[in-house]
């Protein structure tokens, strides 16, 4: 059998999450709760760094994070930490809230960051965006920028999807 080097091949999955995109017109498995994902961010680091979340779109998820004395490295700059946690707590709650959460659970594989522009004061803004949603594993980009809209950060984060322990 002749293939044209150029076909696409589409999995199941694919077409499932393609039909559920076009049914539910979003990626979250059963909406987006802020009010609850707020709450619980208030309870562990996200809440320490104040981590604010802002906005869940169609296929986004968006936070605020101060740059402060919790966020400042010792030259008063926005430490490249604060940024890679910004952008771990915005992949990780929202590939959790694409997922059956009474089936499977999210847990980072890796993060990579690279830091463009310095911030001293104010805000910052990420948004995290799915580049894969797949069976076993999701990829996000995260964009954190300023108050001025200038990119500060890109990250991407890749998680491995797994299934909760039985019983």
């Amino acid at each position: 059998m002749l293939v044209h080097p150029e076909a696409q091949f589409v999995s199941l999955w694919d077409l499932i999450k393609s039909r559920r995109m076009r049914e539910k017109k979003t990626i979250w498995y059963d909406g987006f709760p802020l009010a609850h994902a707020r709450k619980l961010a208030g309870e562990c680091m996200i809440g320490h760094l104040g981590i604010e979340l802002l906005e869940a779109g169609r296929d986004y998820l968006k936070a605020r994070m101060p740059v402060d004395e919790r966020t400042r490295q010792p030259l008063g700059l926005l430490h490249g930490g604060a940024s890679v946690a910004l952008a771990e707590t915005l992949a990780s709650v929202a590939a959790a809230f694409t997922l059956d959460r009474s089936r499977h659970y999210g847990a980072g594989l890796e993060i990579n960051a690279n830091h463009l522009r310095p911030v001293s004061e104010g805000f910052v803004i990420g948004v995290a965006r799915p580049c894969h949603l797949g069976r076993t594993t999701q990829v996000w980009e995260v964009h954190i920028r300023d108050q001025n809209d200038r990119l500060v950060c890109v990250s991407r984060v890749t998680l491995a999807i797994r299934d909760l322990p039985v019983g």
